[in-house]
């Protein structure tokens, strides 16, 4: 026995158990962001990408800034946890330079798509104070990091150092080497000889 149209799709069957739709409006979300940029994300792209009514992202969400901040706040949930887990085995000062120059080279282990997004949100949040909370939070963490290994100084002047390094490589047609990115992190980090770091 089919199922009745949904009211709101036409003739698309209407779900009618579907408990992740909120979660998939705000990957959707992501998703159109990452392909069409602040300025071309709508409703009705995100309803296509999630495979849901439009009236769906009025029920869940209080309008488009709202599905912009979440899908924003995923995003960056995400990069950060990247970011964590790259220096889970990091035990000196000397290893530092090794896994920021390794997380530089490797764009920070995002793709193109990633930091399509990021920048949006950098650019929006320049524009949106609200959404500062959500780059704050992003960066706090990247420094939360980066304190395990050097003084709070440092941390924020390595944690500024590696997005511009990354966002060098990204746009840049001739990047920077890695013998060189290795001298400049050198440089800020300032290591000891196989200092140990306290666990």
């Amino acid at each position: 026995m089919s199922q009745a149209p949904d009211s709101e799709t036409g003739d698309r069957p209407m779900r009618r158990h579907d408990p992740d739709r909120a979660a998939r409006i705000v990957e959707a979300t992501v998703n159109v962001i990452a392909e069409h940029g602040v300025a071309g994300t709508t409703h009705r792209l995100i309803a296509a990408a999630a495979d849901v009514p439009l009236g769906s992202l009025t029920y869940h969400f209080t309008g488009l800034e709202d599905l912009r901040a979440q899908a924003f706040a995923l995003h960056a949930e995400r990069m950060a946890v990247k970011y964590e887990a790259h220096f889970a085995e990091v035990a000196s000062t000397a290893d530092v330079v090794d896994a920021v120059t390794e997380l530089v080279h490797a764009d920070a282990d995002a793709d193109d798509r990633d930091w399509a997004v990021a920048y949006e949100l950098f650019l929006a949040a320049l524009r949106d104070p609200a959404l500062r909370s959500v780059t704050e939070s992003w960066m706090r963490r990247s420094r939360g990091v980066l304190e395990r290994f050097v003084d709070p100084t440092t941390s924020r002047g390595l944690d500024a150092l590696v997005e511009g390094l990354v966002m060098h490589k990204v746009l840049s047609t001739r990047p920077v080497s890695r013998a060189e990115t290795h001298e400049i992190i050198a440089r800020a980090v300032r290591p000891t000889d196989s200092q140990e770091i306290p666990r």
